[in-house]
């Protein structure tokens, strides 16, 4: 029987842990006995005076083993994340239990932020990673040798398998059957769960999109200003240099320079992001989104979202929007 280790400690995401045994523990329902997954949650940290671990959201779990006894390797590990990884300290004794069962382990990898966890063990290095989008800044900074992929829903490195947020260890983890058990059994799974077996686009249709933030008095806040009360005009770097009382040269220079992206970028940027905005909140139709955030057109608007995010216009506003939903043209 195949061991599905997943990692837990105090504060830990609790869908993080649930999400992904819930996978494997249906998965049990379609296969053979001797195919079934053997699940356990391996503890991490000093528990409370019960045993239980807290999670983030306040509910208690219960390991069935701490890590420092569990010295079997797994044919999965897992490690979950939670809200305290990002400033946790490095334990170093986790950190070479987790190399150790790395190596032993036929796959390991991380549901969230647990990245972090991998990375502080060194298992990282020159990897190709993903993670929760709000996290992916911080895991890129305090570990610079980590090819990070920030938009991805879950990534595969070799026998390292990462994903982003929460309800994204559902997914890796419908991955992780598939290839163990075929599609069939992973889409029953799904069906099951009533969950997608695999969601269009990548992380970028859930985050907030417009960064860095400038100063409101620097050159590249008035700018960005500018631009945001006025999307559905022709905006030229030209126009802008005007603005700011700057050759275009000289302007286009400083922006990339300060901003960190071209003025064309950040144009498009905004436009997607403000026409996210209108298809989250209105039933307008998306030539109407199109026109007032400054696209030709509605298929303009389609093309640069499925650029963009990875998903058309109208995937998008199926998946986010709460209004009653019109004919879209």
């Amino acid at each position: 029987m195949p061991t599905v280790s997943l990692l837990a400690f105090p504060g830990v995401q609790s869908l993080d842990v649930s999400g992904p045994l819930d996978v494997f523990a249906e998965a049990n329902r379609f296969l053979l006995p001797q195919a079934h997954y053997r699940l356990q949650v391996i503890g991490a940290g000093a528990p409370g005076e019960n045993g239980a671990l807290a999670c983030s959201n306040g509910m208690l779990i219960t390991a069935h083993r701490h890590f420092s006894q569990t010295e079997d390797a797994a044919d999965l590990l897992l490690v979950a994340g939670g809200p305290v990884l990002v400033k946790q300290a490095p334990d170093a004794a986790l950190g070479a239990w987790l190399q150790r069962q790395a190596a032993a382990s036929a796959r390991f990898g991380s549901i969230c932020n647990g990245a972090f966890l991998l990375a502080r063990a060194g298992l990282l290095n020159g990897k190709r990673v993903t993670t929760h989008w709000d996290d992916a800044a911080a895991l890129a900074q305090q570990f610079p040798h980590i090819r990070l992929e920030a938009d991805r829903i879950w990534l595969r490195d070799g026998k390292l398998w990462t994903s982003a947020g929460v309800t994204a260890g559902i997914d890796l983890s419908l991955a992780l059957l598939a290839q163990d058990a075929g599609q069939e059994v992973a889409l029953n799974v799904a069906k099951r769960l009533v969950v997608f077996m695999q969601r269009s686009g990548g992380q970028s249709q859930f985050s907030p999109y417009l960064t860095p933030y400038a100063e409101e008095t620097s050159l590249v806040g008035r700018v960005q200003q500018y631009v945001l009360a006025h999307l559905d005009e022709r905006l030229t770097v030209d126009t802008l240099a005007q603005l700011t009382a700057t050759s275009p040269r000289n302007f286009a220079r400083v922006f990339a320079r300060d901003a960190q992206m071209t003025p064309a970028e950040f144009i498009e940027r905004a436009r997607v992001d403000a026409a996210r905005s209108m298809l989250e909140r209105s039933a307008l139709p998306l030539k109407s989104v199109a026109m007032r955030c400054g696209f030709r057109d509605a298929g303009h608007l389609r093309q640069v979202f499925q650029k963009r995010l990875g998903t058309s216009a109208q995937q998008y506003r199926d998946s986010f929007c709460a209004a009653p939903s019109e004919p879209s043209s």
